[in-house]
This record gives C-alpha cells, structure tokens and sequence, in this order.
C-alpha cells in the first residue's frame, strides 16, 4: 500500500504530523493528494488525484466504491478473494480509481480540465491513462509507481508530460 508521508493506511487511522517548512508548489499539490488518498475506501491501496489548473485546485478524487455503495472496507475486497495480481484485471473491482474520480466530478460540475495537472500518489493504470489523455490533461506528477507496462506505453506515446515525485520523506518535501 503506498504511504506518503504524513498518511496511516485506510484501517488505522493516525493523526498526522506536519511540517512547518513551506513546500513547493508541486510539494503542495502532492502533499494535498496524499491527504485526499485519505479518504479511500479501498483495503489494498490508498490513492488521491487532485487535478489543478493555474494552481488553483480543480477537483480531487480518491479510490472507492461508487457513491452509496457498499465500501470494501466493510465487505471485503473482491481481487483479493479472486487472488488478482496488482496492476491486472482491473474490471475485477468495485472500486473506482482516483484519477476516474477526479475526471468524473469535473464533468458533475462543469470543470473543464482540458489543460490541467494531475497529482496522483500513485502512476495511473492504462484505463486511466487513456482517460487522462482523452481529458487533455497536460501533464501528470505521480509519487509511487504502479505495475501496469500498457500505461506506461499509452503515456510515452501521449502529449502528456511524466513526472516522477518522490513522497516527503522525514518532514520534508522533496
């Protein structure tokens, strides 16, 4: 499960410690992604997104089961009865991803994202990729990456630009 540096996993909840030095924009909108993975619903691995434009947040999102639904937090994790390996099968999950998330409530409250950063705590899958690129998301910063080769070949092959940023660690942002 990936962690950042200020976040307990989804089952244990722990108050968090902040820095005091103040971060760089990129530092900010990751430290901000990791807060809103905070908020994920899903047993294996916590994700937030935050889409910004012009430095201004746009819409956030984190991986869950769809609004009103049964979380897997309280009934179990699918992949994980079905034995499905990390970054494969995805159809095989109730949950939706973070980046989906993002671009969903975007398009629920009229958000144009066309143009817009992505900050994501982890590198997207191919099914999100395909759909950032088809969102016009301009460029993508990810903190950990994510077993799936068919995004990384969709993102190379895109006009999106990739940027790997490293969680905090020890108090300070990177």
């Amino acid at each position: 499960m990936p962690m950042c540096p200020y976040v307990s996993s989804p089952l244990e909840r722990k108050p968090m410690k902040c820095p005091t030095d103040r971060p760089s924009w990129e530092a900010y909108f990751m430290d901000i992604a990791c807060l809103v993975a905070r908020r994920s619903t899903c047993t294996r691995r916590s994700v937030g997104a935050v889409i910004v434009k012009d430095r201004r947040i746009l819409t956030t999102g984190y991986n869950g089961a769809p609004a009103g639904l049964p979380h897997c937090t309280d009934i179990g994790c699918l992949r994980e009865k079905l034995n499905v390996a990390s970054g494969e099968r995805h159809e095989l999950c109730r949950g939706i991803h973070a980046e989906q998330n993002a671009i969903i409530q975007a398009a629920l409250h009229g958000v144009s994202i066309r143009g817009g950063i992505l900050f994501c705590t982890n590198h997207p899958c191919s099914i999100c990729s395909k759909m950032l690129v088809n969102a016009g998301i301009a460029q993508i910063y990810y903190g950990e990456g994510y077993p799936d080769e068919l995004s990384m070949s969709i993102l190379k092959d895109s006009e999106i630009r990739l940027i790997h940023f490293p969680f905090a660690h020890e108090g300070k942002t990177v």
